[in-house]
């Protein structure tokens, strides 16, 4: 797997490696102990997410869950094309409120690796995208929050011309300012 570093520290690239012939391919899309030797990071997933988008357009995000419960994620998409965003979330962190965004697409096949401590949205490309997440904490909708999409303080130029298909929760969810996001470098390294 080739491993890509990001401008935001622990947010990681991955390439997996396909091994294809005339029947197909297989690829290693996770191992613990190739991210434990190359990286030193030892995360134990506890749950997978499964997500459809019928239609382009659509916008999913910006999520995260709070502490005491935070998130890492591992995220790919495994049918058509979206462009993934990552949101960072730390208040004490040299890059809070920046964000990167990377194509994930059933073609260039990549995975993003998002620590703790990030936000998390995406916006599909295409219509009918599937997008595989891996989480190391379970969902608890206690520590659950959304930050508004077109919070003009993080300014995330998300290269639609029109509004997005987007849920009434994240339409609804508050601006960075009033969130109580409650993640400094200190609890998420």
């Amino acid at each position: 797997m080739e491993i890509m570093e990001t401008k935001l520290a622990g947010v990681l690239l991955l390439e997996p490696r396909y091994f294809e012939d005339f029947r197909g391919y297989y690829c290693e899309t996770y191992s613990r102990r190739a991210m434990r030797d190359e990286l030193g990071i030892d995360t134990e997933f506890v749950q997978d997410g499964h997500s459809f988008s019928l239609k382009a357009g659509t916008l999913r995000g910006i999520h995260f869950q709070n502490n005491p419960k935070p998130q890492i994620k591992l995220v790919r998409c495994v049918r058509g094309k979206i462009l993934d965003f990552v949101i960072d979330l730390q208040r004490d962190s040299k890059t809070f409120k920046q964000w990167l965004c990377v194509e994930l697409s059933e073609e260039n096949r990549n995975q993003i690796w998002i620590p703790s401590g990030f936000g998390h949205a995406f916006l599909t490309l295409t219509d009918n995208c599937e997008v595989l997440y891996k989480f190391s904490e379970l969902y608890f909708p206690e520590h659950s929050r959304a930050i508004k999409w077109s919070d003009p303080e993080i300014g995330i130029e998300w290269g639609i011309a029109t509004h997005p298909i987007i849920s009434a929760r994240d339409e609804s969810a508050p601006l960075l300012k009033d969130s109580d996001v409650n993640f400094t470098a200190d609890l998420n390294s």
